[in-house]
C-alpha cells in the first residue's frame, strides 16, 4: 500500500514537473522544473529496484547535466522578448515536426506486442547472490560490449564534430611570435635620434622604438598638417 501511493506521489509530480519544463516561459524555472523531474524518476527506479539507475540519473543528470544547463542560461544574455518575436512565424514549421513525431509515436506505440514468456519472467524469482549493478555490469561489458564500445565511440565523434565546427580562427586576436622576438637585436629595435637645443629634452641623443613596418607607413600618410609633417606639438 505504501509503495503504491510512494508510485503515484512521485508520478504525478514527474508529470507535472515535466509539463512544466515545456510550458515555463522563463528558461531557468525550466531547468529547476527539469532537476524535479529527475529526481522523482529517480525514485521511481528505487521503488522498482533499480538502484544504480537511480543513482546514476541524479549523478550524471542532475549534478552535471541539469547543473550545466542551468549555469549556461544564466550566463548568457538572451533576450526572450526578441525570441518570441519569431514565434508566430515559426508556428507552422513546429505544428508540423510536433505531428509528424505524434505519428511515429502512434505507429511505435500501435505495433508493441510484449514477448510471450514476459509474464513468466516477471514473476520468477530474483537471485539473491547477484546484486542489481552487478547482473547490469555483466550484461553491458559481458554480452554488449561491442555495442556499448560503439555507441561510445560515435559519441566521441559527435564530441570532436562539434569542437571543430565551433573552433573559428579568430584573425582579430593578437598573438605573440616568440621566434620573432627572441630574435629580435638592439640595432632592430633602437634607433638613436639626435635632439635639437631647445627641443623638450637636454640630452643630446636619445634612444626611441623603432616603428614597425605599419606603423611607418601609417606615419607617412598625409594628415592635416601636411604630408610626414608633425603637428603643433609633436616633435620627431
Amino acid at each position: 500500500m505504501i509503495t503504491a501511493a510512494a508510485f503515484y506521489l512521485f508520478s504525478a509530480i514527474l508529470i507535472g514537473s515535466a509539463a512544466a519544463v515545456v510550458t515555463s516561459r522563463n528558461p531557468v524555472h525550466s531547468v529547476l522544473f527539469l532537476i524535479l523531474a529527475f529526481f522523482n524518476a529517480a525514485a521511481l527506479f528505487l521503488i522498482a529496484g533499480a538502484e544504480f539507475l537511480a543513482m546514476i540519473l541524479v549523478i550524471v543528470y542532475v549534478g552535471a547535466v541539469a547543473v550545466l544547463f542551468l549555469f549556461v542560461v544564466m550566463m548568457l544574455d538572451v533576450n526572450f522578448s526578441q525570441l518570441r518575436e519569431g514565434y508566430q512565424r515559426y508556428l507552422p514549421i513546429g505544428a508540423t515536426v510536433g505531428a509528424v513525431l505524434l505519428l511515429e509515436l502512434v505507429f511505435v506505440l500501435g505495433g508493441w506486442e510484449f514477448a510471450p514468456q514476459a509474464m513468466t519472467l516477471r514473476l520468477s524469482s530474483t537471485p539473491g547472490a547477484v546484486s542489481n549493478t552487478q547482473a547490469l555490469g555483466r550484461l553491458i561489458y559481458t554480452d554488449y560490449i561491442f555495442l556499448f564500445q560503439t555507441a561510445g565511440l560515435i559519441l566521441m565523434v559527435a564530441m570532436i564534430g562539434a569542437i571543430v565546427l565551433t573552433h573559428r580562427e579568430r584573425t582579430t586576436s593578437k598573438r605573440q611570435n616568440i621566434a620573432r622576438q627572441n630574435a629580435r637585436t638592439v640595432a632592430d629595435t633602437l634607433e638613436i635620434m639626435p635632439v635639437a637645443l631647445g627641443a623638450g629634452t637636454n640630452v643630446t641623443g636619445i634612444l626611441r622604438p623603432k616603428p614597425e613596418p605599419v606603423l611607418a607607413l601609417m606615419q607617412d600618410e598625409p594628415h592635416e598638417h601636411g604630408v610626414g609633417k608633425p603637428g603643433p606639438g609633436e616633435h620627431g
